[in-house]
């Protein structure tokens, strides 16, 4: 008897701590791509604390990114990108913990915190998180928030502070739970009015005082073209926002032309929509009540730092514990006839795993792509390089998210080659694009040839799409 009770209150932990090893098998499959190989997570081989990027890097401030990439540069080979896959995954199965604890500690039924911890943990806007090799920063930022939330509620607001720093450190819109906390512990009848706005104003000193850090520290700013706002930006950062955090679809079905099959997105949308149904549209009456209001406020605010900066699908992970409440909000309604949520939630689960296989999928062979070209440009190239230079004739490719790759981006520019030789060389790198003309070959070599007599690099490799010529001194 007591068995079937820990089942039937912790089913959703036992589904998870079943998954975890099979997912974590094929998540350790999934190569580097695109920002990987730049990012401060990836191999770092600098004296430790003598890193000028363990302060700053651009305009970033995660240390414990920086911590990360010197970890794995102890033995790239062994711990690249097995370490950060592993961070990511643990990361993720603690914050599924969290949610189920969270709920149950707000009110909500057993069955409720099953059934939306479920959802988290296995939603396809976790898997552009979950499937990515730099991710672990937008991970346990997520963390570090739900325990300062947990910590807040229960009124041990050193905690709350030391909390959110940690969140800040890791990426930097875990800073917005400075304020997210209080209205959200309103939202639930945690604190009073009054309380609230003294809170916040406590919120707003902790943001100033990171912010006074951030300028008073010395640092180079680079401040890249792409985070500049623009109301067209804007508006289209919005539009990501609501459809990947409230829409479950196959987006690479839908949205990546290459893969594009109309057919299969309407039936991974179609199998959602009894689910979606039930907990938002015949429950639409909930969002008039100051929880959901207070809810809704607290999303935006998260969300606040991508959308006027970059939001892509990856952004989407912090704000999942919003839709989550939502969910348990309207859940909690249902009284007595819970058999169609049950059977939507079964239909809801079917469609996120089919999705979630396909991401997968489609993360790997992006991985594969540019491994088999790291492979080519090794065998091809016939003594190690120090100073390698990359000429890429311009892709037709299209791209989606960290899911389907470009070639070269896959490639790393070149600095894939790097984790094929163990970090042994190259250990510098130079690249540019041209764009793709009938004599677009030739032109490389002739940028290639003058980079070779200037001494400039001492081996250039020509992309062209996932083909690698080799023109050597």
């Amino acid at each position: 008897m007591k068995d079937r009770n820990i089942l039937s209150n912790y089913w959703s932990i036992v589904l998870l701590v079943i998954s975890v090893p099979f997912i974590s098998y094929f998540i350790f499959l999934i190569w580097p791509t695109f920002d990987d190989w730049t990012s401060m997570t990836s191999p770092s081989f600098e004296p430790f604390f003598m890193k000028e990027r363990f302060m700053f890097y651009g305009y970033h401030w995660r240390p414990f990114d920086t911590i990360i990439g010197y970890i794995a540069g102890l033995n790239p080979q062994l711990l690249y990108p097995a370490f950060n896959h592993c961070l990511v995954i643990l990361g993720h199965f603690i914050n599924a913990l969290l949610i189920y604890r969270l709920t149950v500690l707000l009110g909500f039924t057993r069955l409720t915190s099953n059934i939306v911890t479920t959802v988290f943990f296995f939603l396809p806007a976790t898997m552009a998180t979950v499937l990515t090799v730099d991710s672990q920063n937008q991970t346990f930022a997520f963390t570090f928030d739900l325990l300062a939330f947990l910590c807040y509620v229960r009124r041990r607001y050193i905690g709350w502070i030391l909390l959110i720093f940690l969140a800040a450190w890791s990426k930097e819109n875990g800073l917005m739970w400075a304020l997210i906390c209080p209205i959200l512990a309103h939202g639930f009848d945690y604190i009073h009015r009054k309380t609230l706005y003294k809170h916040l104003i406590i919120g707003m000193g902790i943001m100033a005082i990171y912010a006074l850090a951030y300028v008073l520290m010395p640092r180079e700013v680079v401040v890249y073209d792409e985070y500049v706002p623009t109301v067209t930006k804007v508006v289209l950062s919005i539009t990501k926002f609501v459809f990947t955090a409230f829409v479950t679809v196959d987006y690479v079905y839908l949205l990546h032309q290459p893969s594009h099959n109309l057919l299969l997105a309407c039936l991974t949308l179609l199998l959602t929509l009894p689910f979606v149904y039930l907990v938002f549209i015949r429950q639409l009456s909930m969002f008039f009540s100051r929880r959901v209001a207070c809810i809704l406020l607290s999303m935006l605010i998260a969300a606040s730092p991508h959308l006027f900066t970059v939001f892509s699908m990856m952004h989407t992970y912090g704000l999942l514990v919003f839709v989550i409440l939502l969910i348990a909000i309207s859940l909690s309604r249902y009284k007595i006839n819970v058999k169609p949520v049950i059977i939507s939630f079964l239909l809801f689960m079917l469609s996120a795993v089919t999705i979630d296989v396909h991401l997968w999928y489609c993360s790997f062979q992006s991985g594969e792509t540019g491994r088999q070209m790291a492979q080519d440009a090794v065998n091809k190239t016939h003594k190690p390089i120090e100073k390698a230079y990359t000429i890429i004739i311009d892709d037709d490719y299209t791209k989606l998210s960290s899911f389907c790759v470009v070639p070269c981006e896959a490639f790393g520019w070149g600095r894939a080659v790097q984790l094929e030789t163990n970090y042994v060389w190259p250990t510098a790198f130079e690249d540019t694009t041209i764009a793709r003309t009938p004599d677009a070959v030739e032109k490389a070599r002739q940028i290639a040839q003058k980079v070779l007599n200037e001494s400039i690099a001492d081996g250039v490799w020509i992309v062209n799409k996932t083909h690698i010529d080799v023109i050597e001194k």
